[in-house]
């Protein structure tokens, strides 16, 4: 059986207080493609910073994703980027593609315990998708790049960092991404961990390191439907 054929239960959950959830392609499915727009503010950015033509900027952003966990962290280190002007002018976008979703913020505030968005993102991104979601209230607190310092994801330092700086209980806690690799380090500090995949995994166009493999030790369940799912462990909002 496949991990994404594995039904979760409430009692796999029963132990969680601490929830944790990523924000991009996470909290709203890949479909959507929100981060499309902010994909293309951040090739327009090294396109320009480094007069590059398009082609040859997107490849360098997404080397400097897959080395450093984000684009902006590659931008600091090799180019000395103000990272604030990055995010400001990475995040400029239009949210009406995102409308609100009364179910999946009822089975969010149907958690029991701390909810927490942790994002390699800004504070402002979070709040503008979370409110166009309509969910945003149902957060206790955003963790983004900036609390960060700007060491993003996957970094073992950032989750450290998080759970200090938030007194996370990560025997208590579960952790919901859409990257693999982003849900090493959560396993590693005893977190329940589950990946966001597209609905249609096999059409959709990702890169190879946002895919699973066989390997994925440190991944406990695999869904494309967030609401089914916390719906699946919070059966008091279904009965």
């Amino acid at each position: 059986m496949s991990k994404i054929d594995r039904t979760p239960t409430h009692s796999d959950f029963s132990h969680v207080t601490e929830w944790v959830f990523d924000l991009d392609n996470t909290l709203y499915p890949h479909h959507v493609n929100l981060f499309a727009q902010i994909d293309k503010s951040m090739t327009a950015y090294v396109s320009t910073l480094l007069q590059m033509e398009r082609e040859e900027a997107r490849k360098l952003q997404k080397q400097y994703y897959y080395d450093h966990g984000t684009t902006l962290q590659g931008l600091m280190i090799h180019h000395g980027v103000d990272p604030n002007d990055f995010l400001e002018k990475a995040h400029a976008i239009d949210y009406s593609s995102l409308t609100a979703q009364p179910e999946l913020g009822a089975a969010i505030k149907a958690l029991p315990g701390r909810k927490f968005i942790f994002t390699n993102g800004s504070v402002k991104h979070a709040e503008m998708a979370a409110g166009a979601l309509g969910i945003l209230d149902h957060f206790d607190d955003i963790f983004d790049i900036v609390a960060a310092e700007f060491v993003p994801k996957p970094a073992q330092q950032t989750y450290d960092k998080f759970t200090q700086l938030k007194r996370v209980e990560t025997q208590k806690a579960a952790m919901f991404e859409d990257l693999p690799r982003n849900l090493i380090a959560p396993k590693a500090l005893g977190m329940q961990t589950v990946l966001l995949v597209p609905n249609n995994l096999e059409d959709t166009v990702v890169e190879w390191w946002e895919k699973t493999s066989g390997e994925d030790d440190h991944i406990d369940f695999v869904t494309d439907d967030l609401t089914d799912f916390l719906g699946k462990i919070t059966p008091n909002i279904t009965d």
